[in-house]
C-alpha cells in the first residue's frame, strides 16, 4: 500500500513515469513487445497493465501483465524487495494464487531504472509481475463465506511463510519504524493534526494512547508471523464459477501487493484483515466474525489475541485516517484514491468505539461460532 516512512515527506516520491516512457522501460529492460497499455490506480508506486506481444504486429499471443514502478524512497531498499518477489515467488509455489516476475534481459527479478534529468534525476525499482485475473472484493456483493474464506486465506498465508519460508534477506522483514506495522501506531501522533479537530481526531487519540497502555506491554505474549499486512479489499481478487452465474461461488483467484510485508504478529493480521472486510459490508459488525471464523480454522486464537482483537482494529482504522489524512496533504491531486478506505473506515471506527469492545465482541464471537456450527 504504501511506503513505510513518512517522516521525511520530502523524499517520498511517487513515480511519474507516462505510458510512453512504461512502454520503453518494458521493450527495454525486459525485451518484450507492448503492444497496449494503460495506468491502474495506485497509493505511492505506480502500476501499469500492460499487454504484451510474442512477435511483433501478432495480437492473437498476446498476454497481459503488471509493470510495477517502486516509489524512490522504498527503492533505496533492494534486499527488502527482493525478499518480497522471492515471497510471492514462494507463495506461488505453494498454491497460492500470487503473481511472479518476469526476468530482464540480464536476467534478474528487477532492475534499478531512472527517471529526470541532471540533478534530479531518481531512481525506482522497476518488475513486470504477471498478470492475475478476477473481481476485487470492493467490486462484487459480498457475503458471509466470502468472509470466512478470506480470514482462512489470511491464517493459511502467515502460517505457511513462517513456517517454510527463508531467504538470506529475511532480516530486512523487520521493519522497526514501517508506519503501517500495527506494532508503530504511536508514530500516528506525529501525523495527527492531518485530521484536523474533530470527533474522528478525538476517538484517535483514545486508541493510541489505549494502544500504550494495553497492547505494547503484552506484544511478547502474541505469537510472531511474517504478515501481508494488507489483505483489504483491493487486494484480494475473486473468480466466480460460471456454472451458476445467478448465485455465484467465488474462490480466491489472486493475491495482490506484498509491499506492507513485516514482521509481525497472527493477531495483527487478522485485525488488519477484518477491518478491510468491514469496508465492504452493510453490516460491519458482524463482518469480524465471519472473518475469525475463518482465519481460526487454520491459527486457533490465544485468549489475550483474543482480547486483544478489538482494539487492534480500531488502531488499523485509525491508521488507514491519519496516513490517507497527512498523505492527502503531500499529493492532493491523489486526494479521492488515497481517501477511498478512510471515508467509510471513520464512520466504522466512531461506531466501535461508541458500541464499545464487550458488545463487539460479543457479536463477532457469537457470529463465529454459530458461522461454524451451520
Amino acid at each position: 500500500m504504501s511506503s513505510g516512512n513518512i517522516q521525511q515527506p520530502q523524499t517520498f516520491t511517487k513515480p511519474a513515469f507516462n505510458e510512453k516512457e512504461a512502454t520503453e522501460l518494458v521493450e527495454r529492460v525486459f525485451g518484450l513487445k507492448v503492444s497496449a497499455i494503460r495506468s491502474l490506480p495506485s497509493y505511492d508506486d505506480q502500476n501499469f497493465q500492460v499487454t504484451i506481444s510474442r512477435s511483433e504486429g501478432t495480437e492473437d499471443c498476446a498476454y497481459e501483465c503488471v509493470l510495477k514502478i517502486t516509489n524512490c524512497e522504498d527503492s533505496q531498499n533492494p534486499e527488502l524487495i527482493e525478499v518480497q518477489t522471492r515471497i510471492m515467488m514462494f507463495l506461488n509455489a505453494e498454491g497460492f494464487p500470487s503473481a511472479t516476475p518476469y526476468l530482464t534481459k540480464d536476467g534478474n527479478i528487477m532492475s534499478l531504472e531512472s527517471l529526470g534529468t541532471g540533478s534530479v534525476t531518481k531512481k525506482y525499482m522497476v518488475r513486470l509481475l504477471t498478470y492475475l485475473p478476477g473481481l476485487t472484493v470492493a467490486t462484487i456483493s459480498t457475503n458471509p463465506h466470502i468472509f470466512y474464506e478470506v480470514g482462512k486465506l489470511a491464517a493459511r498465508l502467515d502460517k505457511t511463510l513462517s513456517e517454510k519460508f527463508d531467504h538470506p534477506s529475511i532480516k530486512s522483514l523487520h521493519r522497526g519504524k514501517f508506519i503501517w506495522n500495527l506494532a508503530n501506531v504511536p508514530l500516528l501522533e506525529q501525523y495527527i493534526h492531518a485530521v484536523g479537530q474533530n470527533s474522528y481526531c478525538e476517538v484517535v487519540e483514545q486508541v493510541i494512547q489505549q494502544f500504550k497502555e494495553k497492547i505494547l506491554p503484552k506484544l511478547s505474549n502474541f505469537r510472531t508471523c511474517i504478515n501481508h499486512g494488507d489483505l483489504n479489499d483491493h487486494n484480494i481478487l475473486l473468480d466466480s464459477n460460471p456454472a451458476s452465474p445467478e448465485n455465484p461461488q467465488y474462490t480466491v483467484s489472486g493475491i495482490l501487493d506484498f509491499s506492507d510485508m513485516s514482521y509481525g504478529y497472527y493477531v495483527f493480521e487478522l485485525a488488519i484483515t477484518i477491518m478491510y472486510m468491514m469496508i465492504e459490508s452493510k453490516d460491519p459488525l458482524r463482518v469480524g466474525g465471519y472473518v475469525i471464523a475463518g482465519f481460526e480454522s487454520i491459527v486457533p486464537l490465544t485468549t489475550e489475541e483474543r482480547d486483544a482483537l478489538f482494539l487492534l482494529v480500531c488502531c488499523r482504522f485509525s491508521q488507514s485516517l491519519v496516513i490517507a489524512s497527512y498523505t492527502s496533504l503531500l499529493y492532493p491531486e491523489n486526494k479521492e484514491y488515497l481517501m477511498i478506505t478512510a471515508k467509510t473506515g471513520q464512520k466504522h471506527l466512531l461506531k466501535m468505539f461508541d458500541t464499545g469492545q464487550e458488545a463487539v465482541e460479543k457479536v463477532w464471537f457469537e457470529t463465529a461460532k454459530a458461522y461454524i456450527k451451520h
